[in-house]
């Protein structure tokens, strides 16, 4: 529990990472709430990914503590489907046979490709292999939810209605969630929290509220903060300084 009482979905205490001579994680500290989006922003290499990666039990660290789940459900940038098997199978990968195709199916229906259990990855846009990750993702009900730029590769219009189902899913599992991007707007869309990583530590963190979310004004100005931070001139226009990277767009 937090210290508000909140059921913690993660606690992450003097975590350190280092590669060679350089420290990547320097003693970050960060929790993250049942139910709570928070959103991870940085420049490349300020240690989000290695966050992440440390979280999901992919990389050893140096120093420090993690209270979490010992397999957290990831969603990467990449669906990552086993192309030799159908959808039903890629979202029950690792579940008992008897009952893995009912909860696949429970999981694929609730991303809306209820109706294509038998279908082939290669035979998916890119949206609807991301909804695939995400099914599987969630269909363990897992305690922590790690999205690793999950959006970066859709088009502006799959990103949106993606967003929706993300925050919708979120909602009904309740599992914490931690998102890495390098859009401020996506952040703001998605989190409860901001968090701004600079040098393998936490820098600075802000809260995000429905006003903010919903009146374009409050909008504006966190996303002037949230860029500042970043080292991003606020004045430069929505395409330049709504995303730091470039993104590959399909369909």
């Amino acid at each position: 529990m937090s210290s508000d009482g909140t059921e913690l979905a993660l606690r992450v205490s003097g975590l350190q990472r280092r590669y060679g001579p350089r420290w990547v994680l320097r003693g970050l500290d960060l929790q993250v709430g049942r139910g709570e989006f928070v959103v991870l922003l940085g420049e490349s290499g300020c240690g989000k990914t290695t966050l992440l990666r440390a979280l999901a039990g992919l990389d050893p660290v140096d120093g420090g503590h993690i209270d979490g789940p010992r397999r957290p459900a990831v969603v990467f940038q990449e669906p990552r489907l086993l192309p030799w098997d159908v959808l039903w199978r890629n979202v029950a990968l690792g579940l008992d046979e008897r009952s893995g195709r009912a909860l696949a199916e429970a999981a694929l229906t609730e991303v809306g490709l209820g109706d294509r259990l038998e279908e082939w990855p290669h035979r998916l846009s890119g949206g609807q292999a991301q909804r695939v990750a995400l099914a599987r993702a969630l269909v363990r009900e897992p305690r922590l939810l790690l999205l690793d730029e999950p959006f970066a590769a859709l088009d502006a219009l799959t990103r949106l209605r993606m967003h929706e189902l993300v925050r919708q899913l979120v909602a009904r599992h309740q599992p914490g969630v931690l998102l890495v991007t390098h859009d401020v707007d996506e952040a703001i869309a998605l989190a409860h929290r901001v968090l701004v990583v600079r040098d393998g530590l936490v820098a600075a963190a802000y809260p995000v509220s429905q006003e903010q979310r919903r009146h374009r004004g409050a909008a504006e100005a966190l996303r002037r903060q949230l860029l500042s931070e970043l080292g991003v001139d606020g004045d430069l226009p929505d395409s330049v300084s709504s995303s730091l990277i470039p993104r590959k767009v399909y369909a």
